[in-house]
């Protein structure tokens, strides 16, 4: 039974909150005589008890064996972080260390590995950033090489200065010359736009083009519809390690099954694209992440944009019981100093 946190008394959401972050912070079931000297109310033990079983019994908190004490369940967890977590602004030193760190003019895989290494290490979690899509990047320069009778290397070079070397399999075999008329044209025509457009824009000149054109231009999309399509979307793990000391995922089996979700990565980038048309800080917590094991797991993620256009996500994974008012910062922080790296135009004044 899901129960909006405005049908709580004023209490009941102080005594929960209290409980969630001592909770978080101490890793220990919560009990009624710590809640009556930290929650700030001045009631008695008694009625403490009776709004705990209450929290309890809509499914907010729950009894650990025979502990005296509460712990929260996913749904208390998600009450708190939607609607009573108090987030801490970030510092000043912690906001330069990302920008420091995360420089414009740096190689986009560099910046999404150093964001993801930042991430872990200042959360303790897992850092993790989905790499942008290739076709949103305008490239600056293609080459071809020719490897064998049937194979080509397609180097290209973006704007955002990332090289990829691409192996592609023409229908029939291209001599050096005719690799570079093709590499020519297509720097000639097409360098600074996004690599969406060019197959577009390459099927349109074939249809308009005269015949004397029309061998060379059938053979430049040959080449390009394969070198040119945007590669698998990929994301950047680090920090998996730091999650083998922490006591909420102790269980060896479900943490061998998180790390196997961490090697696919599939799950991961399935549920960062979730969160990539959605403004701002996203917070999923147990079965909502989709990963495993579900009940102790969650994910903050933020969408990562230049230019005004979202490129990716980043976040970091952790256990249920993180300090969200630490973590969501950080994430947002990472978010914007990402982005600030990739933006090839500079901020308006």
């Amino acid at each position: 039974m899901s129960v909006p946190s405005s049908q709580l008394d004023p209490r009941a959401r102080q005594l929960l909150r209290t409980l969630i972050a001592r909770y978080i912070r101490d890793g220990e079931p919560v009990g009624s005589a710590t809640l009556a000297k930290h929650a700030g109310l001045d009631v008695s033990p008694a009625t403490i008890r009776n709004i705990l079983a209450e929290l309890e019994e809509v499914g907010l908190l729950t009894s650990p064996h025979t502990s005296a004490g509460r712990v929260p369940t996913a749904q208390g967890y998600r009450m708190f972080v939607d609607s009573l977590v108090q987030v801490k602004s970030l510092g000043d030193g912690e906001v330069a260390r990302l920008r420091a760190e995360l420089p414009a003019g740096t190689g986009t895989q560099a910046l999404l590995g150093n964001a993801s290494e930042l991430l872990s290490a200042m959360t303790h979690f897992v850092g993790v950033v989905s790499a942008p899509k290739r076709e949103q990047f305008a490239f600056r320069h293609i080459d071809f090489v020719p490897l064998d009778a049937r194979r080509v290397l397609a180097i290209l070079v973006f704007a955002d200065n990332d090289v990829q070397n691409r192996v592609i399999e023409p229908r029939r075999t291209y001599d050096r010359s005719e690799l570079e008329r093709v590499a020519n044209y297509l720097n000639a025509h097409f360098a600074g736009r996004p690599l969406s457009d060019i197959r577009t824009a390459l099927l349109q000149d074939l249809r308009v083009a005269q015949s004397e054109m029309e061998g060379l231009l059938a053979q430049t999309i040959e080449l390009a519809e394969q070198a040119l399509v945007p590669p698998g979307d990929d994301v950047v793990l680090a920090g998996q390690t730091r999650l083998m000391g922490l006591q909420d995922l102790a269980d060896l089996d479900r943490l061998r099954e998180l790390f196997e979700t961490f090697a696919r990565k599939r799950e991961i980038l399935q549920l960062l694209e979730r969160t990539i048309r959605a403004p701002g800080v996203r917070i999923f917590i147990g079965e909502d992440t989709g990963l495993a094991p579900h009940d102790s797991v969650s994910v903050v993620t933020a969408p990562y944009l230049a230019g005004g256009h979202v490129l990716g996500v980043l976040g970091v994974i952790g256990p249920t019981r993180m300090a969200y008012d630490r973590v969501i910062p950080v994430v947002q922080a990472a978010a914007d100093a990402l982005g600030a790296a990739l933006n090839p135009e500079p901020p308006a004044p």
